[in-house]
């Protein structure tokens, strides 16, 4: 069953640009993994959101996605209230929602005009 995971962090100030930098240069290559997006969520905060295969994916893939945090461990902050510098969550999806469908464009309907004969 598909199952995502979403880690919130909050970002030194400055260092931005360089987290993001990071973030483009990861390719995971995690089995199970079906891709993911990094979003900015405010001035210095961050979420990733990746969807998988399954949890058991997830589970299995916890010690490399650590390797992967270590590379921006240096840009991140401590989030307060005993959180650390990340704030993972996962689980498996118990709703999938449709994407909407976008409205068809209405077909012109072209004028024809008939001239009518002069005498």
């Amino acid at each position: 069953m598909t199952a995502f995971n979403i880690v919130r962090f909050r970002v030194k100030p400055d260092q931005q640009e360089q987290f993001i930098a990071k973030h483009r240069g990861i390719n995971p290559g995690l089995k199970g993994f079906r891709g993911g997006a990094l979003v900015k969520t405010g001035e210095n905060t961050f979420c990733f959101i990746g969807e998988w295969a399954s949890f058991q994916k997830i589970v299995d893939a916890r010690p490399l996605m650590i390797g992967i945090l270590d590379t921006v461990r240096e840009h991140l902050e401590d989030q307060g209230g005993g959180l650390g510098l990340t704030d993972p969550v996962s689980g498996e999806v118990v709703v999938k929602l449709p994407a909407s469908k976008p409205k068809a464009k209405k077909a012109r309907i072209k004028k024809t005009t008939k001239r009518k004969k002069r005498h």
